[in-house]
């Protein structure tokens, strides 16, 4: 095996020099930095990575955790696909561990990336409560970020969207556009946002007055074909509704699909909103109308505080981000507003 001393010989330098090289501190010229890298690769020395990260306390590596039930959706790609990014920018590596189906496994991926001494953790929980992540965050001296879920104790290392408020402002806009009739299909009601984006919906109707119907809720769990079996649902039970929102947008995209096949005009007879604004939302037949969720300002928040809690900087909270309501094709005004206008 090929050690640091064969490529500092190889390179004409110190082994001190080699070190810094790899490790990024301390000032090489280009030139010589050329000469070890040349070395490296001409000796296929492969560094022992723990060994540099004890050395140096920093291994230029942030963890992220997410259980893997939310790998397959637009909003978690855009999530991992920004942060990649961004800490490619900052010279640093991500890695991404599976919190998989259990609090307890989630507390065990945290525990695992800082084995690996992770600069810094990134957790979109699930299953782990506020209360267990507060704990948590308290039990490290890494700094532990929360993307998705407000704190109690910690409210500088958490980032979140209110998802409660969103969807209330969309259901709303929904209800000054002429529908009270307004069918809603849930997301997963085991994830705090599926649970937050109902009681926004229930609370945009008590605002306004309109009853609440449990008829017209249906439960989804995030995937195109619960769209679809929502639609048939409501119909086949004779569920009168001029409005359905579903709380993601695959799941719009399958109530869209329901409505074409049963010969239902949206938004002549139906108008239809998601949540996400995924990137196939504007190309649907009709286009969809979707609530935009900030993941890209989340994510460059995180990575910005993380950042600057590493470099030993001063951290407040933040304000909660919110989703801004894309109207398209798919939404028109309902019975309500026409008849007041006549």
């Amino acid at each position: 095996m090929t050690t640091i001393t064969e490529v500092a010989k190889r390179a004409g330098v110190s082994k001190a020099t080699v070190s810094r090289v790899l490790s990024g501190n301390g000032y090489v010229s280009q030139d010589t930095r050329e000469k070890v890298y040349a070395a490296i690769a001409e000796t296929g020395f492969r560094p022992n990575l723990l060994a540099r990260n004890l050395a140096t306390r920093s291994s230029q590596t942030i963890g992220l955790v997410i259980t893997n039930t939310l790998y397959s959706g637009s909003y978690f790609t855009e999530m991992m696909q920004h942060s990649a990014r961004m800490l490619e920018q900052q010279g640093r590596q991500l890695l991404l561990v599976d919190g998989k189906h259990s609090a307890a496994e989630e507390r065990a991926a945290i525990e695992f990336l800082l084995d690996l001494r992770c600069d810094g953790v990134i957790i979109y929980p699930r299953f782990l409560s506020i209360e267990e992540m507060d704990s948590i965050i308290a039990q490290h001296r890494h700094p532990i970020l929360v993307i998705n879920r407000r704190l109690r104790q910690h409210t500088s290392y958490c980032i979140f969207a209110d998802q409660h408020a969103t969807s209330a402002a969309a259901v709303e806009q929904l209800i000054l556009l002429g529908h009270r009739e307004i069918a809603f299909i849930t997301g997963s009601l085991d994830s705090p946002t599926g649970r937050e984006r109902l009681a926004g919906y229930q609370t945009a109707l008590a605002k306004h007055g309109i009853a609440f119907d449990s008829a017209r809720v249906v439960e989804g769990r995030w995937q195109a074909e619960q769209g679809v079996m929502a639609i048939e649902q409501l119909l086949t039970q004779h569920v009168r509704f001029s409005a359905v929102v579903a709380s993601n947008d695959e799941m719009a995209i399958g109530a869209l699909r329901a409505l074409a096949v049963r010969g239902i005009a949206v938004p002549q007879q139906v108008a239809v909103v998601g949540f996400d604004d995924i990137p196939l939302a504007p190309y649907t037949l009709p286009a969809l109308s979707s609530v935009k969720m900030p993941v890209t300002e989340m994510i460059h928040e995180t990575i910005a505080r993380l950042v600057a809690m590493l470099d030993g900087g001063d951290i407040r909270p933040g304000a909660p981000h919110t989703g801004t309501l894309i109207r398209r094709e798919s939404l028109a005004a309902g019975p309500w507003l026409s008849r007041a206008t006549q």
